[in-house]
């Protein structure tokens, strides 16, 4: 009834706080916190989650949301993010202040303050971690990125406040020995621990902290601590047997301190390195020790072996040659996936022994290895039938041959062949006959050899696209483009940048013909003011220099 306020009439709090929770967009929930002063305080009581920046008074700007927000418990602090001073916010309607203005903020800087004090309000510092560990002592995680002005002094006071923390993340802080202690000491239930850049720390820390909640410790990342070797690793390996996932950036790390963690964390299912120093020693014990390995990332690194893996990253890799994949071929039957980002020493040998042994390969993705062409495709088309992602970006040698084979064995939903250049109307008419559930596909800079038949037979066979890429095509024209959106009911996006053949009557075609197009990307040229009236939501145009990409 008009004039009647129903929803807060009958609606208890529990209700309304559970409608909140089903709301992810935050924009919807700041929306709603307008509504009314009952709807604002729920909405607080209801958040979990806070992203901030940490420069413009960040230390008193997290007492205010203390304040207002009780029951956080995942608070992200960026440095590198600004936060606007409360007092910069929308004005009151009617009013001369801002809604924040009339409110005596103890944290406003003082005129007769020094340069320094003023540079120093500016940063995130102990004084803010403190206030938030007094303030959120049910948090479970914390991301500190790039905090220079935090210590040990306010970490250590944060870790005694806050021992139900599960999450912790100091990238680029500056904390030292003592901080990392004390989070051992007190944070019991730690799971998680990212120490990417945090130069101020040596082993003494981190052996303390391994020692004080290596139990609960499920993942580590460590990157750019010079100060961090060997001795680190072999107390991660003593105290954190529960560790599943580990990643190591450090040219300071050796053999035994891989070897530590390889025999003493069985559990282990990831694992990312990039140790120069590190030999195929260490590499042998990983596979022999850790039977649970799912995924392993090595970068730049030479021969291995290792076993059960179902997914394996080379990335820059290219002292790594054919004899290293025979032997993932040889002994990795469960291998799932296969990424391999400029291995140049990687030709169509390795390929075939991936083939011919990891015939449950799901997903390959090829990205620079020039020395790769069609024989190893073509052994991947005719061996492993259940491949469903198939990316071969700027691999030369690969043409109409592989996709033929491809198309014969496989139904792929995901398909990137962009840079290829020998690859043409052939193999792409192969894929569409193959492959009907196929979802995804990239023929971009294809610029010779793929026509408008190619289109046609994509939109005869593929019912399913959701997305493709056409840019830098330069034989696709409307006549293609039509064909193809006419069967493709449910394509999504469609990038068309530098195809000279696509005119503004094409665009419009698209953008007319695809009833669920959410993306067009296209010249600005070649939309037309009628076609902009229409879907100019769905519109995004390309304004940089139209290169072809290297």
């Amino acid at each position: 009834m008009k004039g009647h306020d129903l929803i807060n009439s009958y609606l208890p709090d529990e209700l309304i706080i559970e409608i909140f929770r089903h709301m992810h967009s935050k924009s919807s929930r700041d929306a709603c916190a307008l509504v009314c002063k009952r709807w604002l305080a729920l909405e607080r009581n209801s958040r979990r989650t806070l992203r901030i920046g940490a420069s413009g008074s960040p230390d008193s700007f997290v007492k205010l949301l203390a304040r207002r927000f009780v029951n956080v418990k995942n608070l992200y602090v960026d440095e590198r993010l600004s936060v606007s001073h409360p007092v910069q916010l929308g004005r009151r309607r009617g009013g001369s202040q801002s809604t924040l203005s009339s409110l005596k903020l103890p944290y406003m800087i003082e005129r007769g303050e020094s340069d320094d004090s003023e540079l120093e309000s500016n940063c995130f510092s102990d004084a803010g971690l403190i206030a938030l560990g007094e303030a959120f002592t049910k948090l479970k995680k914390l991301s500190l990125i790039w905090c220079s002005n935090v210590t040990s002094m306010g970490l250590q006071s944060f870790a005694g406040k806050c021992r139900s923390l599960r999450s912790l993340d100091l990238q680029g802080c500056y904390v030292g020995d003592q901080g990392l202690a004390a989070v051992g000491e007190c944070c019991k239930e730690l799971q998680d621990l990212n120490l990417r850049f945090c130069e101020g720390l040596t082993d003494k820390g981190l052996v303390e902290l391994a020692i004080g909640c290596g139990k609960s410790l499920k993942v580590l990342g460590i990157a750019a601590c010079a100060k961090i070797t060997d001795i680190s690793l072999e107390a991660v390996g003593s105290h954190c047997r529960s560790l599943e996932t580990l990643s190591l950036d450090s040219e300071f790390i050796h053999n035994e301190g891989v070897l530590a963690v390889a025999e003493g964390c069985r559990l282990l299912k990831v694992l990312k390195l990039l140790c120069i120093n590190v030999t195929d020693e260490a590499l042998e014990a990983v596979g022999t020790c850790c039977l649970s390995l799912e995924v392993l990332a090595l970068y730049s690194f030479q021969k291995f072996t290792d076993r059960r893996l179902t997914e394996l990253a080379l990335l820059y890799c290219q002292r790594i040659g054919d004899n290293a994949l025979l032997e993932i071929g040889r002994g990795c039957k469960f291998l799932q996936a296969l990424h391999l980002v400029d291995c140049s020493s990687i030709g169509d040998d390795a390929i075939c022994g991936i083939a011919n042994g990891c015939r449950n390969l799901k997903k390959l993705h090829i990205r620079r290895c020039y020395e790769i062409g069609n024989k190893g495709i073509v052994a991947v088309g005719e061996n492993c039938k259940s491949l469903k992602d198939l990316s071969l970006r700027f691999c030369d040698r690969v043409g109409d041959d592989a996709l033929i084979a491809i198309g014969q064995g496989c139904s792929l939903n995901h398909l990137n062949v962009s840079g290829c250049h020998q690859i043409g109307d052939a193999g792409i008419i192969a894929i569409a006959r193959g492959c009907p559930e196929l979802s995804y596909l990239d023929v971009s800079v294809l610029q010779q050899n793929l026509g408008d038949m190619a289109m046609a037979e994509i939109g005869e066979g593929c019912p399913s696209l959701k997305d493709i890429v056409l840019s830098h095509c330069r034989q696709i024209t409307d006549v293609g483009l039509a064909h193809l959106v006419k069967k493709c009911t449910m394509l999504e996006t469609c990038h068309m940048v530098y195809c000279p053949g696509i005119t503004t009557a094409g665009v419009a075609t698209v953008v007319s013909t695809c009833a669920n197009i959410k993306k067009v990307l296209v010249e600005k040229s070649k939309v037309s003011e009628r076609t902009r009236r229409r879907a100019g939501s769905v519109i995004s145009y390309i304004c940089v220099d139209l290169s072809i990409p290297h």
